[in-house]
């Protein structure tokens, strides 16, 4: 079963939300509030592919539930609901792990298809994991283990997020390649996505968080000025 944690404070569209999920075949557990939210994660742990957020809820607001979801998991997949003037809010729930954003109102057939979209992600992610896939690409002494979603500097360890590991594996499967904003954004949140292209600049600077030495001089996910990035293979 495809199970999804909607955390939303405005009773009606938390409604119409759980409504059209629950038509596209999945199931839903309702939260009202962040703390709630909580809650019902830690009871299920592991057993919620995705969760819904909205951003501006009473106490423990959603930046503050994703960061947490964040932390104590890298295969949840997370959405955070936001409205239009909160730019600022949608920059920082993707620092803090969120892998896509919905700006209020939306449609019914939007949200299926992004919810559809990273579902589709996290499923391929436990598929690999379940079957012990174990295939690796190496590049300029990184690993990227495509089985754990892991991406190794010698020996260690970075995680990533769904979002992290597909763009790096376009990087590491095309280094060298200058790919536009465009091409990432239709490889990893595929051809209908209905947002813009910042959410891949924002992604790009939390990998570059994740692997350069220094992420205000970066030497392997480099700028492309006027076009998008590229990984600067040796």
């Amino acid at each position: 079963m495809k199970r999804i944690l909607v955390a939303e404070d405005e009773s009606t569209i938390r409604e119409f939300i759980v409504l059209n999920l629950e038509r596209a075949g999945y199931e839903v557990t309702e939260a009202t509030d962040g703390e709630t939210a909580l809650e019902e994660y830690n009871k299920l742990k592991e057993e919620f592919d995705i969760a819904i957020l909205d951003i501006m809820m009473p106490g423990v607001d959603g930046l503050k539930v994703c960061k947490e979801l964040r932390r104590k998991s890298n295969d949840i997949g997370i959405i955070l609901l936001t409205a239009k003037t909160q730019e600022i809010d949608k920059v920082s729930g993707l620092m803090f792990g969120a892998d896509d954003y919905m700006t209020k109102p939306f449609s019914p057939s939007e949200l299926v298809a992004r919810v559809d979209a990273l579902y589709r992600r996290v499923a391929i992610a436990q598929m690999r994991s379940d079957n012990n896939f174990k295939e690796e690409i190496s590049l300029d002494g990184f690993r990227l283990n495509l089985r754990s979603h892991a991406l190794f500097k010698g020996e260690e360890i970075i995680e990533l997020t769904h979002v992290e590991f597909q763009i790096i594996e376009f990087f590491f499967s095309n280094p060298g390649t200058a790919l536009s904003r465009s091409d990432i954004l239709k490889y990893v949140w595929r051809q209908h996505y209905y947002g813009d292209e910042k959410i891949v600049d924002v992604n790009i600077r939390r990998l570059r968080m994740k692997v350069e030495e220094d992420p205000s001089l970066p030497k392997h996910i480099v700028t492309v000025w006027g076009f998008g990035y590229k990984w600067a293979s040796s």
